[in-house]
């Protein structure tokens, strides 16, 4: 756990001006509907296609070469190439662009269940940390420059939808999922010392027994069938990366934060068990307390509790999204999933000064 120590505490010297723990913010209760210009587009991924053809409208609209290395999974190496000839971006950019998510984000991920049982799923997507902070505007330049690529994809196989996702256009893994009628999904950074570095310095050395998170969340996405067969294989399949995976189903109190390392799950926090209407993961372990000065655990449990069950909904969840410090200035989006319907809306997001920096 030192990684997150040492970091946390050296920003301290880059972004003076900013809010530091503790926080006295309130919980927001008039946040949506957002701004429509903070509407996050739609494309379609039509799986029937050939990989090298799937991204071709993504990679040409956004914009977001070499060689890949022939043992990348397929079809996601074919897909990655795609990417590349679509946008004139070199494939050693975009391959490095899928991986990086194995080593640094940090995110807000909630499950909740509203009285008549019906279960809802949200999280606020964080990215950029150390990644250019500007002393002027205070903001981080990734984070900035990320938001515009942000997409909501349907994955359709005969013209029928497989999935929906929320992307960074050339992101071709699964950080923020639904499978309509089935589960949800989203993944929460885990800091740990057997970590992404090491996994994938591992599978440049040739040890390639695990896989990229990012394409087992894609695979579970595509090919799991039920709740349970999701958390089994996000429980199992050893990977690169320690991890959070936040799943939740389509029948009350199904709903569970998966802790893993790169080998196996070495958690399962179920929300039935917790007799809890909701559970919410940050970026620590649920029985550990969190960093002091990444604290967005206690502030949206706060808003959670003062939100209460029978207000669970996607406006009562994006108001607790948009609450600081869990809206933060590395936010880049806000997804809001409900699995029965299938519903997916994902919003840009921006903190307003003052605002904490993550």
């Amino acid at each position: 756990m030192w990684i997150p120590v040492v970091l946390s505490l050296s920003v301290v010297f880059w972004v003076g001006n900013c809010q530091f723990p503790p926080f006295n913010e309130t919980c927001v209760s008039n946040a949506y509907p957002p701004n429509k210009t903070n509407a996050v587009p739609w494309y379609t991924i039509n799986l029937d296609l050939p990989p090298k053809q799937r991204w071709t409208q993504v990679g040409q609209e956004k914009k977001a070469g070499g060689k890949i290395d022939d043992t990348l999974p397929q079809p996601y190496a074919d897909e990655m190439r795609g990417l590349a000839e679509a946008t004139g971006i070199p494939l050693g950019e975009i391959v490095l662009y899928n991986i990086f998510y194995e080593l640094f984000t940090v995110c807000t991920s909630i499950v909740a269940e509203d009285p008549s049982g019906k279960l809802f799923h949200v999280r606020n997507l964080d990215f950029g940390l150390f990644l250019g902070w500007d002393v002027k505007t205070k903001t981080w330049e990734i984070t900035d420059a990320l938001r515009p690529t942000v997409v909501n994809l349907d994955f359709q196989k005969g013209g029928k939808t497989v999935f929906k996702s929320v992307n960074f256009a050339g992101y071709i893994g699964i950080l923020t999922a639904v499978k309509p009628g089935m589960f949800t999904l989203t993944m929460n950074e885990r800091f740990n010392m057997d970590g992404g570095y090491i996994g994938v310095l591992e599978w440049i050395l040739g040890i390639r027994t695990g896989k990229w998170m990012g394409f087992l969340t894609r695979e579970t996405m595509e090919k799991a069938e039920s709740y349970q067969e999701a958390v089994a294989m996000l429980s199992q399949t050893e990977m690169l990366a320690p991890a959070y995976f936040i799943v939740g189903g389509n029948k009350s109190g199904e709903g569970c934060v998966i802790t893993r390392s790169r080998e196996k799950a070495i958690d399962v926090w179920r929300m039935d068990q917790a007799n809890n209407w909701y559970i919410l993961e940050t970026n620590y372990d649920h029985w550990e307390n969190p960093l002091f000065l990444d604290d967005r655990r206690t502030p949206a449990h706060k808003c959670m509790q003062k939100t209460t069950s029978k207000n669970v909904s996607i406006k009562g969840l994006f108001n607790v999204l948009s609450s600081k410090p869990v809206l933060n200035k590395l936010t880049t989006y806000s997804a809001l999933m409900q699995v029965n319907s299938g519903h997916l809306e994902s919003w840009l997001q921006y903190c307003p000064d003052p605002c904490q920096p993550f």
